[in-house]
């Protein structure tokens, strides 16, 4: 039977994907790759330049997972400040766990990769207008009070990403959980004396 290739593109990302979590990205190789994958080298070639573009379509499906989640775990809220909330802790958990599993990372976790900018900065539109579209959602139920809730969303993923090192290096689940909400409700409450 053969095998189609999406199916074929798919083994050789499944298997970079445990090669990048093991190896880290600088150390990972086309060799180890197309071993992991039971296939040639010139079969990973066939479906990819390079070891970059390899990453770019793990990272991808990883992105895709987490939307897919996120997604998921908003579909029974409908309190835009439970969205809010539901959001960031997913987020939170979702990426402690790929944290976890790309452990190598950690020691690259704050080298630039041009590359995993460019991919960064399409993916932080998305979370600017997911989270935008709550925003928005909860002004008009008279829920928020925000000015300018686009810059407002800006604010919030520029924030999230500060918290990222955090979610990523705490070894205790339920300690990221209740620094997140503490964060949460300053935001929700404001710091300004009523």
């Amino acid at each position: 039977m053969a095998v189609s290739k999406k199916a074929m593109r798919d083994a050789i990302v499944d298997a970079a994907r445990y090669i990048f979590a093991r190896f880290g990205y600088r150390k990972a190789t086309i060799d180890s790759i197309a071993r992991a994958a039971r296939k040639g080298k010139s079969s990973v070639y066939y479906y990819f330049k390079n070891k970059e573009e390899i990453f770019l379509a793990v990272i991808e499906k990883e992105a895709n997972a987490v939307k897919s989640e996120i997604k998921n775990a908003l579909a029974s809220a409908t309190d835009p400040r439970e969205k809010l909330t539901i959001y960031v802790l997913t987020r939170m958990r979702v990426f402690h766990r790929i944290a976890r599993f790309y452990s190598s990372f950690r020691e690259e976790y704050l080298k630039e990769y041009d590359f995993i900018q460019r991919f960064r900065e399409n993916y932080d539109r998305y979370e600017t207008k997911l989270i935008l579209d709550i925003l928005r959602e909860g002004i008009k139920k008279n829920i928020f009070s925000i000015p300018d809730p686009a810059l407002a969303a800006g604010y919030f993923v520029t924030a999230l990403k500060g918290f990222e090192y955090l979610w990523g290096t705490e070894e205790d689940i339920d300690k990221l959980e209740k620094k997140t909400e503490a964060m949460l409700e300053m935001l929700y409450r404001g710091i300004l004396k009523r």
